[in-house]
C-alpha cells in the first residue's frame, strides 16, 4: 500500500486492508514452468508435475499439524514422526495387508482405505493427547528441553510400535481400484496421486475455512499473535492448545496412511525419515503459517521430482538447496507470521 492510499484510508476512517502477497505463488509457478524446457518432453513434465503435487499434498497434510502446533503452542515437537508411523501401521492392520485386495468391488476397496484413514486419525489423536499430557506439558516455553524430550518420546514410540507390529517392514499395497493411471495425451497420471491431491486440497480448504471463518479459528489466530490477551478475555487457551495438538496428531496419522500407500510399505522408522522433510517445509513456508506450509510443501514436492529426473545424484540435497535459496530471499519464510 502506497502513502496516498494510506492517507485516503485514514481520512475516510476506513481500516486499510493488506494486499495478498502473490510472490510465493509466482515462485511456485516459475519453478514448474522453468522445469519444462529442462525436461524437454511435455508429457514427461506433466507426469512429473502431477507426481510432485501429489507428494507435496501428502507432505502438507503431515506438516500442517506440526506448523499449527508451533504457531499456537510454540512447541518444537521433534516427536511428530511417531504419529506418522502409528497412522501407517494402524492402516496395515485395518487393511489386513495384501490379502484385503483379493476380492470385493472397487468401491469396497476404496471404502477400506478411507476406514483405515479414519482409524489412523483416531488412534494418532489419542496418542497425541497422551503425548501432550505426559511429555510436552512439562516443558512449555523451554525449547532445548522440548527438542530433547520429544525426540526421546519418538524413540520410545518407535520401540512400542516394534513391540506391537514387529520390527520388520510390512507391505501396504494399493487396492486394484487405485492402481493404474489416467492417460492424458502421452502423459500418465497415477490414480492414487490424483486421490492424494484431492485429499490434500480438501484438508487445506477445511483448515483455511476453520481458521478464517469460525470462532475457534479466530481464537487460534489470536492466540498465535497474543496469547496473554486471549487469556485476559476469559478464554481457556490451554484447552485450545490441547485441541490443536490432538488435531495436529490426527493429521499426522492421516498423512502416515497416505505416505505408507505412496511408498507401498511401512517401517517403524517411517516417521523419523519424513521428519527432516517436514521441518524443511515449515521453515520454507514461515514458522506457524498454514498457507506458507502449503506452498512450501508443493515447492518441495515439485523440486524433489524434477531433480530426481534431471539430476538423480543431487536429488537428496535439492530440498536443502531450495530452503537456503528461499531463506536468502525471505529470511522469515514465504509467509512469515507476525512477531515470530
Amino acid at each position: 500500500m502506497n502513502a496516498a492510499t494510506a492517507a485516503a484510508a485514514a481520512s475516510s476512517g476506513a481500516v486499510p486492508k493488506s494486499q495478498f502477497d502473490w510472490k510465493p505463488i509466482a515462485l511456485l509457478a516459475a519453478v514448474a514452468l522453468l522445469a519444462l524446457p529442462a525436461i524437454g518432453s511435455p508429457s514427461t513434465w506433466l507426469t512429473l508435475t502431477a507426481a510432485g503435487l501429489a507428494m507435496g499434498m501428502i507432505v502438507f497434510i503431515i506438516a500442517s499439524g506440526l506448523t499449527l502446533v508451533f504457531g499456537l503452542m510454540d512447541v518444537l515437537n521433534f516427536g511428530h514422526g511417531v504419529f506418522i508411523a502409528l497412522g501407517a501401521f494402524v492402516a496395515t492392520t485395518v487393511i489386513g495387508g495384501a490379502t484385503a485386495w483379493s476380492g470385493g468391488s472397487g468401491a469396497a476397496q476404496i471404502a477400506i482405505v478411507f476406514a483405515a484413514m479414519l482409524a489412523a486419525m483416531a488412534v494418532a489423536a489419542a496418542a497425541g493427547w497422551a503425548f501432550e499430557r505426559v511429555i510436552v506439558r512439562p516443558v512449555y516455553g523451554l525449547h532445548l528441553k522440548q527438542i530433547l524430550i520429544t525426540m526421546g518420546g519418538m524413540i520410545v514410540g518407535e520401540e512400542i510400535i516394534k513391540v506391537v507390529w514387529g520390527p520388520a517392514q510390512i507391505p501396504l499395497p494399493l487396492p486394484e481400484a487405485l492402481r493404474g493411471s489416467y492417460v492424458i495425451g502421452d502423459a500418465a497420471i497415477e490414480r492414487y496421486r490424483v486421490l492424494a491431491m484431492v485429499i490434500g486440497a480438501v484438508v487445506f480448504a477445511a483448515m483455511g475455512w476453520t481458521l478464517a471463518r469460525t470462532k475457534i479459528g479466530l481464537l487460534i489466530r489470536a492466540g498465535v499473535q497474543d496469547r496473554e490477551m486471549v487469556e485476559s478475555l476469559g478464554y481457556r487457551i490451554r484447552r485450545l492448545f490441547v485441541g490443536v495438538f490432538v488435531a495436529g496428531s490426527a493429521l499426522a496419522g492421516l498423512g502416515g496412511v497416505l505416505w505408507g500407500l505412496y511408498q507401498q510399505n511401512v517401517t517403524p522408522q517411517i516417521g523419523a525419515q519424513v521428519n527432516v522433510l517436514l521441518f524443511i517445509v515449515i521453515i520454507i513456508g514461515g514458522l506457524g503459517s498454514t498457507l506458507g506450509c502449503f506452498v512450501g510443501a508443493l515447492l518441495v514436492g515439485l523440486m524433489a521430482n524434477y531433480t530426481g529426473f534431471l539430476a538423480p545424484k543431487v536429488a537428496l540435497f535439492s530440498n536443502i538447496g531450495l530452503m537456503v535459496a528461499v531463506l536468502l530471499w525471505r529470511p522469515q519464510g514465504l509467509y512469515p507470521v507476525t512477531n515470530r
